[in-house]
């Protein structure tokens, strides 16, 4: 789960991390009286979506007056706002966050995340903070350090100032970036995030270290312990479909395909987006109804698969263990009837009932095409996205 900008400093301050004032607005006369109430000469006008590269993007703006934050305001909101996490459809801009301007002496960048070579959590931290901190990665990867955190120590603080000292700190900010890191760290440990990112961290001419954009990912799986977390979630920053697939608990990701996937269990489901692929298909989605599904679970499963009006074929594989493919075969007769299926529809069962399953289909008077196993499941499909039989 992603969460905005500022609600990622809003948790971050929990922790100790210092952030500058800021006020969150869905219009440009609320912007304005942020401003009012911030105070100052100076604001920073930040479209609010879950997404980075934003300001190259246009949606971050410096106002110098009341005047320009009402315009600048009034030019992000209800823009389309496209970045490279975004992809070329960007994002429709519902908030802005209005937040005090500051005095930036140097910005550098801070992020902790799971290092899967490791199998640890790992911090890295570069001098090269900002916009451009993907092609730092790319180009000069030396300006990036990292230090592998013991969990059961957590970081220390011998590490934290290893790492600014790495990246060019010096002084008194050493042990103000310290406590950011450390504060960084216990945020993405205590609240299972998958990703806690500040880009950038700024050392200001005062000689104070802030963080001026923040990013945290949540592990999905965790959120049954954080329901103050779960209370940041953003409906409308999500697929529709996933939405509604999350409510059903069914684990569902939109793709670019037209081969709608009906599967049970997350390893056979990538199996079969890759068996399409081999035979030049492309999948619509990934779609695991898990292994204990009931009817109502593989009906709205069926229904999500069908909203999506790229799909051209359908294509359900289901290998019956906790599943039992008679409860799939019953779900998909349901749904099919209800929705008054069109598409073709390739199926593909074995094990637990799996005669009793075929049977049901086969008498339910559904154009059903049966398949023999996953490789002949998916040439079908692809074959019937196609237009072919």
């Amino acid at each position: 789960m992603n969460i905005h900008e500022y609600q990622a400093k809003e948790l971050l301050r929990k922790f100790g991390t210092v952030t500058l004032k800021g006020q969150v607005a869905t219009t440009p006369d609320e912007a304005v009286k942020a401003a009012e109430a911030l105070g100052g000469s100076v604001w920073v006008v930040k479209a609010q979506i879950h997404a980075g590269g934003r300001g190259k993007g246009g949606g971050v703006k410096v106002a110098k007056s009341l005047d320009e934050v009402r315009n600048y305001a009034n030019q992000i909101l209800g823009m389309t706002l496209v970045t490279h996490q975004t992809g070329p459809e960007g994002k429709e801009v519902q908030k802005v966050l209005i937040e005090q301007g500051c005095d930036i002496k140097k910005e550098y960048y801070v992020a902790v995340l799971l290092d899967r070579g490791t199998g640890r959590v790992t911090m890295m931290a570069s001098s090269e903070g900002g916009m451009d901190i993907e092609e730092v990665a790319e180009k000069t990867p030396e300006k990036i350090h990292r230090v592998i955190i013991d969990p059961v120590t957590g970081l220390m603080p011998f590490q934290a100032r290893q790492l600014a000292f790495k990246i060019g700190m010096s002084g008194k900010v050493v042990g103000k970036a310290v406590k950011s890191f450390i504060s960084l760290y216990n945020a993405f440990e205590t609240s299972d995030c998958s990703m806690a990112e500040i880009n950038p961290l700024v050392e200001t001419g005062e000689g104070e270290i802030i963080t001026l954009d923040a990013k945290l990912n949540f592990d999905s799986n965790s959120l049954y312990r954080h329901p103050d977390i779960v209370e940041y979630r953003d409906f409308s920053e999500e697929d529709p479909a996933e939405v509604e697939a999350s409510k059903y608990d069914l684990a569902f990701i939109k793709l670019d395909g037209n081969i709608g996937c009906m599967v049970n269990g997350a390893g056979l489901a990538m199996a079969t987006l890759d068996i399409i692929n081999l035979h030049g298909g492309s999948p619509a989605n990934f779609l695991d109804v898990g292994g204990g599904a009931d009817k109502e679970k593989v009906t709205a499963a069926f229904k999500i698969i069908l909203k999506d009006p790229n799909v051209k074929a359908i294509l359900i594989n289901i290998f019956g263990g906790i599943m039992k493919c008679d409860v799939i075969a019953e779900g998909v007769i349901a749904a099919a009837k209800e929705v008054e299926l069109k598409l073709p529809l390739i199926v593909r069962l074995e094990g637990t009932n799996v005669d009793l399953g075929k049977k049901l289909l086969e008498e339910s008077g559904l154009n059903i095409t049966p398949a023999a196993d996953l490789s002949d499941a998916a040439q079908k499909a692809v074959s019937a996205a196609k237009g072919g039989h």
